[in-house]
């Protein structure tokens, strides 16, 4: 259930990223999006794999 919120998460993150570029806004807004968005898919993918 988690992963599933946490790839929506990171959908929502991309698109924010994707519309800050269309608007020009500082490029390091755009990078931190992407980052936290890659942060939330591989928290979705850890939350994924069995525990030990």
């Amino acid at each position: 259930m988690w992963s599933i919120l946490l790839m929506g998460l990171a959908g929502l993150l991309i698109g924010g990223a994707l519309s800050f570029r269309q608007q020009h806004k500082p490029l390091w807004t755009q990078i931190s999006f992407y980052v936290l968005a890659g942060m939330s898919l591989l928290a979705a993918y850890l939350l994924t794999l069995p525990a030990a």
